[in-house]
């Protein structure tokens, strides 16, 4: 140091001294806040170089003195920026010492010429301590070798510059804040004029693409590759650089600059990063930059669907190219899928072995050539055996062939909004039977409407039962859900309300009750009456087979070419067809009611069988006590869906020690002997259960708080529930004491 005295730094990589340019401390340091501005000697060159202030100086970390080399440090070139200090490269491209270093260290070896800087230093004294520090070095991921920052000439993306006056689009704007503009407020159309604006789906992705776009620093788009597009600049033998589309265009501008032939002219080495070539997609598949159709027409697309792992390097930028080149936001919403794990939450990678061909999923594959598909072209042969083992462990039979829609719709039940997707085989396997489930009730519903009157003829009469009329208000709120779920890319809620359509209400209830309707017109000769359920197991079939073609193009289409004619509708293809549209107008509230409560009687004769250990082939009475015409209604469905031999309608049940089930004001009871201590105990068990949730309910309700702030409706409709379960209470007790006597 100038004067007297020394400052300490600490470095892992000594040899990089060698291109120190200056010492850093922090400016609220007050243990070097004398020696700012003075200069030191950095041993071993001969040099001497300036200490600065600089607040990215951490007093507290080692000495609080940084040697700064900004030729080999991202953080030190920043430095050296704001401080206006000329960086002195020491490394050649074989990261050898070149000759900026001292002669003792030319040609060396980094290795070696760290171990020489050491071994100097201690001779002379100056080396102070060595110590073991944990620090992440950066590595090639090819080779493995450890990476060195160093100066070399690149092009760059200006992110903070403003754009020249001559820009077509947007004089004076960067791209830092077109690219906040495009998620914000939106950019006006250059064409149309509308606002143009790009959304992500689900919203909470904006914040990673804001992150780091008001983080962001130029872009590097060169590389040092053989393969890619290449940079199209030449140099001329002085060094000028000329960018143009082509060679030749070039070269015209370099006779322009130099008014003669250039005696040397060679195109850039190196290609741009893939990143920016893929950035270019958007408009340059419409044919940019001449102004085709294409063009016109699909830009801006409407959805960009991508993983949460490359909104920065391909989706932001894809916004700034797009929208600095054309003036248009390259598409309006961005959906951010997660990325499909295994069934252990492990990313699907060749080197763990655990990737899934969904190839496989549809085809099916044995064993042996899925084992030989995971172990070939395997970077590290080592892998081979663990990989074998752990395939024939999961998949001792191979890979079942589940086929397109089965995978499509296991898919898309999987598509929530999560970040990682863990993929469970059987999920497959569920689907598959839920595709069956489809094609089986289809050619069910063909094979009862073959030949017959479905309906199509409007003037003939037709009389829809309250079954008839809740599948068709129970198809109205399944359009709706899934067409809402579907435009809120909620793929796996619009799924589920296709499947619970479909398995719960369409092909349980529904064709179970639709063959009673179609026998019992048929025996009483009513056509009106046959007419108007097959009109309706045709026509909603074919609506459900067009909601059902986005998850399932393959069965749907197949089947909806026989359906369709029936159901009146023609075209090529259901591809072609428009979405069904919910008409909640067909909704029918007392239908719902009548089927909720045929529901309750079904699944309480069906509980009853249970319990009393009933065989599915035993058909038994039943005794029903309630509203004579509604279970005089309701004999004809009860008796086939709950195995019944028969209903009898009473005012009273019988005396008896059969269980008995009660739905609403019915009392229902199968006619047969029973066990009176087991019914007693069964009933017991479930008087207990009533009590607690009567008591839950009590206090809640007696809680002001609660009844203060819910909203009305949840309040009101716990004080129905506590009136329910009091009731079917009181009703138990009675059967408690029948039992008794």
């Amino acid at each position: 140091m100038t004067g007297a005295g020394s400052l300490v730094v600490a470095t892992t990589r000594p040899e990089t001294m060698l291109g120190d340019v200056a010492v850093a401390v922090n400016p609220d340091d007050e243990r070097y806040a004398a020696l700012v501005g003075r200069r030191v000697t950095l041993p071993l060159t001969g040099r001497t170089i300036p200490v600065i202030a600089d607040s990215y100086v951490d007093r507290e970390f080692g000495t609080g003195c940084v040697k700064i080399t900004p030729a080999h440090d991202f953080n030190d070139w920043q430095i050296g920026q704001r401080h206006g200090l000329a960086p002195i490269p020491i490394l050649a491209l074989d990261a050898t010492v070149n000759d900026n270093a001292p002669a003792k260290y030319r040609g060396l070896d980094r290795y070696a010429a760290r171990k020489a800087v050491l071994a100097d230093l201690d001779t002379a004294g100056l080396l102070v301590s060595e110590k073991a520090h944990k620090m992440v070095v950066p590595r090639c991921g090819r080779t493995g070798e450890v990476v060195e920052p160093m100066l070399t000439d690149q092009w760059f993306v200006a992110m903070k510059t403003p754009a020249p006056a001559s820009h077509p689009h947007f004089p004076g704007r960067t791209i830092q804040d077109l690219c906040l503009a495009a998620v914000d407020q939106g950019l006006p159309s250059p064409r149309t004029g509308a606002t143009g604006k790009v959304e992500f789906v689900p919203a909470e992705w904006l914040s990673t693409y804001l992150h780091w776009i008001n983080n962001i620093q130029d872009w590097c788009i060169s590389r040092q590759l053989w393969w890619g597009h290449r940079i199209p600049a030449w140099y001329d033998e002085a060094g000028n650089v000329y960018v143009a589309r082509d060679e030749a265009a070039a070269r015209a501008q370099a006779r322009s600059r130099l008014g003669r032939e250039p005696q040397r002219f060679e195109q850039d080495p190196d290609v741009l990063d893939t990143w920016f070539s893929s950035a270019l997609w958007c408009h340059s598949t419409l044919g940019w930059p001449a102004k085709t159709r294409e063009l016109e027409t699909f830009l801006p697309s409407s959805v960009l669907v991508t993983g949460f792992d490359i909104i920065f390097f391909w989706v932001a930028r894809m916004i700034m190219t797009t929208v600095y080149f054309t003036g248009e936001v390259p598409f309006r919403t961005v959906y951010i899928n997660a990325i499909v794990r295994d069934e252990e939450g492990q990313k699907m990678s060749k080197s763990k072995g655990n990737v899934l061909d969904p190839l496989d999923l549809i085809d099916g594959i044995t064993l042996e050539a899925l084992v030989e598909k995971r172990t070939y072209g395997l970077m590290l042969e080592k892998q081979r055996d663990p990989i074998a083992r752990r395939t024939r462990r999961q998949f001792p039979n191979g890979i079942p062939a589940f086929g397109a829609d089965a995978v499509r719709f296991t898919f898309a039940s999987l598509a929530t909004f999560g970040r990682t997707l863990n993929f469970d085989l059987n999920r497959c396997e569920g689907y598959r039977n839920f595709c069956n489930k489809l094609w089986n009730a289809s050619r069910f519903v063909l094979m009862n409407v073959e030949g017959q009157d479905v309906g199509r003829d409007e003037s003939l009469p037709k009389t829809l039962s309250f079954v008839d009329r809740w599948l068709l208000g129970r198809l109205q709120l399944a359009k709706q859900a899934i067409a809402g779920n579907i435009a809120g890319y909620r793929f796996d809620l619009a799924a589920k309300a296709l499947y619970e359509f479909v398995w719960d209400e369409y092909c349980d209830w529904y064709l179970e009750l639709a063959k009673v309707q179609l026998a019992r017109a048929d025996a009483a000769g009513d056509a009106a009456a046959g007419r108007g359920t097959r009109s309706v197991l045709v026509r909603e079939l074919e609506a459900t087979l067009r909601l059902a073609h986005p998850f399932m193009p393959f069965i749907t289409e197949e089947l909806w070419q026989t359906v369709a004619p029936l159901a009146g509708k023609s075209g090529a293809s259901i591809s072609l067809q428009p979405f069904p549209q919910a008409d909640l107008g067909r909704v029918d509230a007392a239908a719902d009611a009548d089927m909720a409560l045929l529901k309750a009687m079904v699944n309480a004769c069906r509980a009853l069988r249970g319990e009393m250990g009933l065989s599915p082939a035993q058909k038994v009475p039943l005794v029903a006590a309630g509203d004579a015409a509604v279970l005089t209604r309701f004999a004809p469905y009860l008796a086939p869906l709950a195995k019944l031999s028969g209903v009898e309608v009473v005012a009273e049940l019988p005396a008896s020690d059969a269980p008995v089930q009660i739905v609403g004001e019915f009392r229902l009871m199968l006619q047969i002997e029973i066990d009176v201590t087991a019914e007693r105990e069964r009933i017991g068990k479930e008087i207990a259960r009533l009590e607690g949730e009567i008591a839950k309910a009590q206090a809640k309700l007696g809680n002001e708080g609660f009844v203060a702030r819910a909203p009305a409706a949840v309040v009101e409709q716990e004080r129905a529930r506590l009136a329910g379960h009091q009731a079917t209470l009181i009703q138990l007790r009675e059967q408690v004491a029948r039992l008794a006597g």
